[in-house]
């Protein structure tokens, strides 16, 4: 029997959630929505129950899984009430706005004996896939140096429409926690650790609490450096580039693709290579996943057969813990402290 999945939060990003667990074969439970028209608007596309209050929400079965889209600040309560209910738990990037929170819902899912997972699908898309598997088999050689721009451009009304959009409370930030942790967990899982953080940040553009531009210089425990940017100023937005360079040459990363790799004198398919699954397989319905069902068929894998889905509570608390380093080294710049 497939597995069933019930949805916290009504927003955007729970639509596409909804539509990539139908898409890889989960059945909908169930929708919970602050407003109860958009939970039931919900409910009537995608079909299951639609629920406004939270207790009677994870009281429905059947239910296996529940995915968290509300806003960032309540992910780690919300999981912790699900886990708790021995409901698994897929919660939409990043895990919590604080690592303390973000560690409270590992340790309950660990305590329950259910899965957490945490969507970022960077690590489920094949040609990043491919990237990481030349990385680590030295194809790059030692590497030097990387680069990381994340220069997007968010309206005004992107913020002042929305009840948690750049707080701190409920975005933790903005342009960074929100926008920039995916590239953030990229480089983490690409290069490993980073062992030591000098950062700003401003709030240039937009009426927000968090911030708009950030900037960090990175050192990783490789011995490598980089350069993460972060913005939602940058009009009309280009994007995501990531440049990474080692002792045999660069690769170059645009949006989700590799789009250049100079090497000295070792060939690579990393440019030309069809797209396929992690495993390498090329095939036409594999290619045509996109990236949210690839995390849903990998988490109800791990559901399924046992071991940790591409991106679990532990991991996800990495990129986390890399902004608040971030955040903090920028504090620090503004106090003046060395």
């Amino acid at each position: 029997m497939a597995l069933r999945a019930g949805f916290v939060g009504c927003g955007n990003i729970t639509d596409t959630h909804a539509r990539a667990a139908r898409e890889a074969g989960l059945g909908i439970a169930a929708f919970l929505g602050r407003e109860a028209k958009r939970a039931e608007a919900m409910a009537g596309r995608f079909g299951g129950r639609a629920f406004a209050r939270i207790e009677e929400f994870l009281d429905h079965r059947p239910m296996d899984l529940v995915v968290i889209g509300s806003p960032s600040g309540l992910h780690a309560e919300q999981g912790v009430a699900a886990a708790e209910r021995g409901l698994h738990v897929l919660v939409e990037k990043p895990i919590d706005v604080a690592t303390s929170r973000g560690e409270a819902l590992v340790a309950a899912a660990e305590k329950a004996g259910v899965k957490l997972g945490v969507l970022f699908q960077d690590r489920l898309k094949p040609g990043l896939v491919r990237l990481r598997d030349f990385l680590r088999g030295g194809g790059l050689g030692r590497v030097l140096l990387v680069s990381a721009r994340v220069k997007w451009h968010r309206p005004p009304d992107y913020y002042s429409t929305s009840r948690w959009r750049g707080t701190r409370a409920l975005d933790g930030g903005a342009a960074l926690v929100n926008q920039g942790i995916h590239t953030a967990d990229l480089l983490l899982w690409l290069l490993g650790p980073v062992t030591r953080v000098q950062a700003l940040t401003a709030t240039q553009l937009h009426s927000i609490e968090g911030e708009d531009v950030a900037l960090a210089l990175l050192r990783f425990a490789s011995g490598a450096v980089g350069t993460l940017e972060a913005t939602t100023a940058a009009f009309p937005g280009y994007p995501r580039r990531v440049e990474i360079s080692g002792t045999e040459g660069t690769v170059v990363v645009e949006g989700d693709e590799v789009v250049a790799a100079d090497l000295r004198t070792k060939a690579s398919d990393l440019v030309s290579a069809a797209d396929g699954d992690a495993s390498g397989a090329s095939t036409a319905a594999v290619a045509d996943a996109t990236p949210h069902r690839r995390v849903f068929e990998d988490f109800a894998r791990a559901i399924a057969q046992g071991g940790a889905p591409a991106c679990d509570g532990r991991e996800g608390l990495r990129s986390l813990a890399l902004v608040e380093a971030i955040y903090a080294a920028a504090a620090e710049a503004e106090r003046g402290t060395p």
